[in-house]
């Protein structure tokens, strides 16, 4: 039998014996080179067979010592040396290399020793001790309990340093999945058993804004997620932009980084590019009943820098109004937002509905003014309060008898009884004040680069009217909800299309409104809840419905085709009613036909003057509804 050594040896004296040849022939081939070129051409002799390659002694057995708690069929499986096989000392470096890879071992080595007519190869192992605590320092984002939830490694197993490498990384994606991409391991320590994890969880030391001349910069400030002294968040950080973007002040926003004085901390700088924030706007719209009308209107967004919102425009057409307000729109629990303004709207061609019949055909002049307030119960609240003073004149003429009100009195005399009645008690001329103070929860997801989320509000509104010198005083309440709900992946599961999946970052979304409302006392005709129309029940005639309580409902599937443009498939549904007041023995009243329905299909135009909205509905007769902006 020969030992590791004699093998060597051997293999050595072979390789010089084969060196020696190889010379010898090589000087053989010169010597015949010359011979050819002094005399004609030989045939070419046969190469000596090659030397067989020389291989090591086969391998009898493989042993693995050392390990305790780690499975050895577990080792064993990253072995590529096996039983039979010729003796590979690369082989054998490459596969202890791979036990050791596997994490659980502070050393693995091998060795070889002879074994019957061959050799034995041993695998020698050493197990790190096993893991006594982990402890985390530095951290404020997350508790102890929640990073150690995070990782594979506990306490009472085997430390595994390929297992806690990819536990480190796990806690970096854990921060970074929250926005905290700056947080990193600053450091870890092994003392025995016990493993410190040493976390780095960046600070904003200070927030520099430049490039604005106009804006001030406490209104910049407003609209900061992130604060100086806060943890950096890149969520943050992304809203801030968005929201600087979103209030029309800035052509551009951008963001640097400067480091601070410590490791820990880190300067934001915010540089503004500022946009010219009066804006001249056309419009154009088109209702089945009210025909074509459109305006023009002028609104500045930051009146001397300081956030203030300038609106003044008209529309013309059957549908005639003019307007004029100057409005501060930011509302924290600190600051209060607040808007005053006037008004003036002159309706021609506007139904006259008893019995749900048109009875009369009017015009109406309305002019007034307003001054509203709120503020949010807390800077980061959902909810926030608002207060709406209203006081505005109204007054209808130039009434047209129709065929109902023709039908139901065929008596002229009585006709002309009725007409006096309405227009005296009903469609007189009068003053009417009220106050509403709404409640309301925001819950959008500022977030996401689509509209996700629901609103509710609670809203009492206080009146009182004088008609004709007649007193009304009277108390409405209504509840509002508006929910967004994206269901392209919901639907999915049941209709293979790709058209669910939307375009872009905008996928499929159902949108909801609904509105239930009642009121108590004397609410005078005017003040009566309306639905109908293109901004509540589309397909119907404005104020088709009318009454002291009212239930509204619009849902609208909005599918997004290209980046300019959406389909929308919608459904409107409600009503309003009363049983007013009995006259003549019998009661008067006002939108008891049942429930008007409305189907219907729209698209969506992304223009530069705005969003341009199309809808037909199918009601009580087709119509059509052209306008900018969604519905709700």
């Amino acid at each position: 039998m020969l030992g590791k050594t004699k093998i060597l040896a051997l293999i050595l004296a072979l390789t010089f014996s084969a060196s020696c040849c190889m010379a010898a022939e090589e000087s053989a081939a010169s010597h015949d080179e010359s011979a050819q070129q002094s005399s004609a051409a030989k045939p070419e002799q046969p190469e000596p067979p090659e030397m067989e390659k020389l291989t090591g002694p086969v391998i009898e057995s493989v042993e693995l010592k050392g390990n305790e708690e780690v499975a050895a069929e577990h080792i064993m499986s990253v072995v590529t040396s096996k039983v039979g096989e010729h003796v590979d000392e690369e082989k054998l470096r490459k596969d202890a290399d791979a036990i050791f890879e596997l994490g659980f071992f502070s050393s693995a080595d091998y060795k070889v020793t002879d074994e019957g007519d061959g050799v034995k190869v041993t695998f020698v192992v050493q197990e790190n001790p096993k893991v006594g605590e982990i402890k985390f320092i530095g951290n404020t984002v997350y508790d102890e309990d929640k990073l150690k939830s995070a990782i594979f490694t506990q306490p009472g197993m085997i430390f595994n340093r390929t297992f806690f490498r990819n536990d480190l990384q796990r806690i970096k994606e854990k921060y970074q999945s929250d926005g905290y991409v700056m947080a990193n391991v600053k450091d870890v320590k092994i003392d025995g058993d016990v493993i410190t994890v040493e976390i780095i969880e960046p600070k904003v030391s200070d927030i520099i804004i430049q490039g604005n001349r106009i804006t001030k910069k406490h209104i910049i400030e407003r609209y900061l997620k992130i604060k100086p002294g806060e943890l950096f968040n890149a969520n943050k950080l992304r809203l801030t932009l968005n929201r600087l973007q979103g209030i029309g002040y800035f052509n551009d926003v951008n963001v640097n980084f400067e480091p601070g004085e410590n490791q820990d901390e880190v300067i934001v700088v915010l540089t503004v590019e500022e946009a010219r924030t009066g804006k001249l706007g056309f419009n154009v719209s088109y209702g089945t009943q009210s025909g074509f009308g459109g305006g023009m209107s002028y609104e500045n967004y930051n009146i001397s820098g300081r956030g203030l919102k300038l609106s003044v425009g008209f529309e013309l057409g059957d549908r005639e109004e003019y307007w004029l307000s100057l409005e501060q729109p930011y509302m924290s629990g600190k600051v209060m937002a607040w808007k005053f303004g006037g008004y003036k709207r002159a309706w021609d061609d506007i139904y006259y509905y008893q019995n749900d019949k048109q009875y009369l055909e009017y015009d109406r002049d309305k002019y007034g003014a307003f001054l509203g307030f709120g503020k949010k119960f807390r800077d980061e609240s959902k909810y926030n309060w608002y207060v709406l003073l209203d006081w505005h004149n109204t007054k209808n003429d130039n009434m047209r008898e129709r065929d109902g009100f023709v039908e139901d009195y065929p008596d002229e005399s009585a006709r002309a009884e009725e007409l006096r009645r309405i227009r005296e008690e009903e469609l007189a001329e009068g003053d009417y004040y009220s106050a509403t103070l709404s409640f309301r929860r925001f819950n959008i997801d500022e977030y996401a680069p689509y509209t996700r989320g629901d609103v509710e509000s609670l809203s009492f509104q206080f009146g009182k009217a004088t008609v004709n010198e007649e007193d009304y005083s009277y108390m409405k309440y209504w509840l509002e909800t508006k929910f967004y709900f994206p269901v392209g992946n919901f639907l999915k599961g049941l209709f293979e299309t790709n058209l669910l999946d939307g375009y872009g970052d905008k996928p499929v979304t159902l949108a909801a409104r609904v509105i239930a409302g009642s009121s108590t006392g004397d609410v005078p005709y005017d003040e009566m809840y309306t639905v109908g129309g293109d901004t509540t029940l589309r397909g119907y005639d404005d104020d088709y419905y009318r009454g002291r309580n009212m239930v509204l409902g619009n849902f609208e599937l909005r599918i997004p085709m290209q980046k300019m443009f959406s389909f929308v498939v919608f459904y409107d549904i409600g009503r309003a009613w009363d049983s007013g007041k009995i006259r003549n023995g019998e009661d008067v009243i006002y939108g008891d036909d049942g429930w008007g329905s409305a189907p219907g299909i729209g698209i969506r135009l992304n223009t530069p003057l705005g969003n341009l909205r199309l809808d037909y509905a199918d009601g009580d007769e087709g119509r059509f509804h052209f306008g900018f902006g969604e519905l709700f």
